[in-house]
């Protein structure tokens, strides 16, 4: 082979090895598109828009062959709203809201009220639904205590374990409150304060160690001779106001509590 043929094939071997090598460039161009994607998804994410929101997850999930629900979910109880108690927005609107809460509350009321007829003991309890929640109002206070006694009677075990069967299936506030009548108060209670505090706290001691309601969930509330249901000095009125109530509170915000009162009256005619 001739030197010039040597150097030919020299210098077409080096021309080749001098052209860039921008396979790097395609590398790149991914990692660009999927930092991009990153930011819209996050800027999307960052903007308080109901909708846009759920149309991103429903585009996501869709992306990730799930499928799609038409309708909203309460995600406090894992409750699938129908549309048509929506919105255009999407968001159940407070009618619809307050009206499901009245039915959850009127099925408490039911359960409670047919365990306690099938054992005799339907009269011993007043229900009432407000914007509370549930009211169960222990009727003649010696139904379920001695008088100017905090020890409750057998017949009154008989009642809290009904109710209590019914309240350990639900994850309710529990408030117990206890009244007493206008009258001076007797010893050992020195006020009617720590009598009817005293009846508040063995009723909210029997749900929590008898029927397995948990503590935190349980309060005991005194208000003495405050709050009367019946204006006398009847002894019908005086039983009457003395008294021991439990609230099942109403899980519901303020605005949504405030419309069942409503619906129960409605429900009464």
């Amino acid at each position: 082979m001739s030197t010039a043929r040597r150097a030919r094939g020299r210098g077409h071997e080096d021309d080749s090895h001098d052209e860039p090598d921008e396979r790097w460039a395609v590398s790149y161009a991914d990692m660009v598109t999927v930092l991009m994607c990153l930011f819209i998804v996050l800027f999307a994410v960052s903007n308080v828009d109901k909708t846009k929101f759920e149309l991103l997850a429903n585009s996501l999930a869709t992306g990730f062959g799930q499928e799609s629900t038409e309708g909203g979910a309460d995600t406090a109880e894992g409750v699938i709203v129908p549309p048509e108690l929506q919105d255009d927005d999407g968001v159940v609107d407070l009618a619809a809201r307050a009206e499901i809460e009245f039915e959850s509350l009127e099925g408490l009321r039911d359960r409670m009220s047919t365990s306690l007829a099938a054992q005799g003991l339907q009269d011993t309890v007043q229900f009432v639904i407000d914007d509370r929640g549930l009211q169960v109002g222990l009727v003649g206070a010696e139904t379920f205590f001695a008088d100017n006694s905090t020890d409750l009677s057998a017949k009154a075990d008989a009642v809290l374990d009904t109710i209590g069967d019914v309240l350990v299936t639900v994850d309710n506030q529990v408030s117990v409150e206890g009244h007493a009548d206008h009258r001076v108060s007797a010893a050992p209670f020195a006020t009617n304060w720590e009598l009817s505090g005293g009846r508040a706290t063995q009723v909210a001691r029997f749900l929590v160690e008898h029927e397995g309601v948990g503590g935190p969930r349980v309060k005991a509330t005194a208000f003495s001779d405050t709050r009367p249901i019946v204006p006398g000095d009847t002894p019908q009125a005086l039983a009457s106001n003395r008294r021991v109530d439990i609230i099942v509170e109403s899980n519901e915000e303020e605005q949504v509590r405030a419309l069942i009162p409503a619906l129960a009256a409605a429900a009464n005619n």
